[in-house]
């Protein structure tokens, strides 16, 4: 029976690494779709697979790493079509970077509710801004000593591959992180304001992103409005749609990317995505955290209520109360 048991373990460990593989190179697959020369390096303004990474060990802990190494190994073959050993640091650079995250999370307490301020400072600090700096420090580094390009190219190169990797962190993992709570809807959720959120959220970005009136600042009244009303759930769904399409605007040349060059591009795209994550992020958190104070103060308030309830003389049939009776004058 303990062999058997010790044997389906694995067999469930084995599945699991294989599964995160193949969703790091299918989400990689998807981030290079965008992808852009900086310097002459590939890098792409959002990242998919380090928020995969993140939210992976979070759910799973340490023991899927292997997962997450040949996801990189296997991005890497297709993007250089072989592997060599610079291609072996670049993916160990890829799989230390999410791990560091994780440790450096659990380290602080992180819950994965992001219930707490401090939940929404950890990632954004810790597990993005932090940890990716280590993979964009490998990859950059790798390509300076192999040849790949100069001394001098190593911070424009370093500070996009940076910003592509703690965007997938601040857009992705959110989102993943949201799922484990996902329920089947009841018929009195707020099913119309979902509805009308999803629909002004699609036209507010279109108009942001497309018009050449540079009115990227309508983005951010829907993201309050998605974390007030419905915190991370609706507003990490709101962000990354945000990201996406400011991200394809800003590859196709159009809206208020029109007539920049690359490395202005990623700029902009970078302070955008890193306030549009900021916010959703953190005002999520703010208002989680304030909703689970106010309903832990009423259960507080209930069971004071009860307890003094019980605790009160009751009147006796005859009238006298049950505490000590005094015979009258």
């Amino acid at each position: 029976m303990m062999r058997s048991e010790r044997t389906r373990r694995r067999a469930v460990l084995v599945l699991q690494i294989l599964g995160i593989a193949a969703v790091y190179y299918a989400s990689a697959q998807l981030g290079l779709l965008r992808q852009v020369e900086v310097q002459g390096s590939v890098v792409t303004p959002l990242w998919p697979p380090s928020g995969i990474a993140v939210a992976s060990l979070l759910y799973l802990g340490l023991r899927i790493w292997p997962g997450l190494t040949a996801g990189a190994l296997l991005t890497i073959m297709s993007i250089s079509g072989g592997l060599t050993l610079w291609g072996v640091a670049v993916a160990a650079g890829s799989t230390l970077a999410p791990l560091c995250s994780f440790l450096a999370l659990r380290t602080v307490g992180f819950r994965m509710q992001l219930d707490r301020l401090r939940d929404g400072v950890a990632l954004v600090f810790l597990g993005a801004l932090g940890g990716m700096a280590i993979s964009a420090t490998t990859g950059t580094g790798v390509q300076v000593l192999s040849g790949g390009q100069s001394a001098s190219q190593f911070w424009p190169v370093w500070a996009a591959w940076w910003a592509g990797d703690a965007m997938g962190v601040l857009m992705v993992t959110p989102l993943l992180l949201v799922l484990r709570k996902v329920r089947l809807p009841r018929t009195d959720d707020r099913w119309a304001e979902a509805l009308a959120l999803a629909l002004v959220a699609v036209a507010a970005t279109t108009v942001a992103t497309r018009s050449s009136l540079s009115m990227i600042y309508l983005l951010f009244p829907v993201l309050v409005w998605a974390a007030l009303r419905f915190q991370l759930a609706g507003s990490a769904p709101c962000a990354l749609l945000m990201s996406v399409m400011a991200i394809i605007a800003g590859t196709d040349g159009v809206g208020p990317f029109a007539g920049h060059s690359v490395l202005e591009v990623m700029l902009n795209l970078c302070v955008l995505n890193g306030c549009v994550a900021l916010t959703a992020l953190l005002l999520a958190a703010i208002v989680t955290e304030h909703n689970n104070i106010r309903h832990e103060t009423e259960l507080a308030c209930e069971e004071l209520a009860a307890l003094v309830e019980q605790l009160a003389p009751r009147p006796s049939p005859e009238g006298w109360s049950d505490g000590p009776r005094h015979r009258p004058d």
